[in-house]
């Protein structure tokens, strides 16, 4: 049984999650502490973690940020009543898998919750993935080139990460955007293109190939 934890400062918020998650099938306990909830996350007890912004001693972005530098790959669904485009980009940037701004329907919570829990579910994905000479491993998000470890940020693993289960498809941008920064496609934005150049400098100039008029596909 998959369970929750929920970093929330106001408990009637709190409770109102957990009471939710619980009636949909998901055990969550709560936690108002930004440090105490880090320390939570990081301990192999849990399976997705829903993070406020606002905490009373450390804030949201800083418990992501600490997470994800101890190699935690933990679903991160972050519900924050700062919902300005800086902020949500900093928290995707930062590692969070999908970034929900309060006030939110708790039905859509619910269907995120099953999405990001479907996807990290290991009985739908091998522990390794390989490609060629390319190896990523989702236990420890570590990758390697010909047996050279490779320093991957969160979002430059999770795309290629991406690649490596749809090898020979061509991914449009919109795909990319939706399975990787987990929101809609926006036609101004070129941060798929700016993370591929990224992934091409440190796996290769061939390892992504552009599909003119179409998107990128593993090479």
């Amino acid at each position: 049984m998959n369970q929750i934890l929920i970093v929330e400062d106001e408990d009637r918020i709190a409770a109102f999650l957990a009471k939710g998650l619980r009636a949909a099938g998901f055990p969550a306990a709560t936690e108002a502490s930004g440090v105490a909830g880090a320390h939570k996350a990081l301990s192999g007890e849990y399976d997705l973690l829903i993070l406020d912004v606002g905490l009373p001693d450390v804030n949201g972005f800083e418990v992501l940020r600490r997470i994800r530098a101890q190699g935690s790959r933990i679903p991160v669904i972050m519900l924050t009543a700062r919902s300005s485009v800086t902020d949500t980009v900093k928290g995707l940037e930062y590692g969070a898998d999908d970034y929900i701004a309060k006030p939110f329907r708790f039905e859509e919570l619910v269907a995120r919750v099953r999405r990001r829990l479907r996807r990290e579910s290991p009985s739908e994905a091998s522990l390794v993935l390989q490609h060629n000479k390319l190896k990523l491993d989702l236990r420890t998000h570590k990758a390697s080139l010909a047996g050279r470890e490779v320093d991957l940020t969160a979002r430059e693993f999770t795309l290629i990460e991406t690649f490596m289960r749809h090898p020979g498809e061509v991914l449009s941008r919109e795909a990319l955007l939706s399975a990787v920064w987990g929101y809609d496609f926006d036609p101004t934005s070129n941060v798929v293109d700016v993370y591929v150049r990224y992934l091409r400098n440190k796996l290769g100039a061939d390892v992504v190939e552009t599909v003119r008029g179409a998107g990128y596909r593993l090479t």
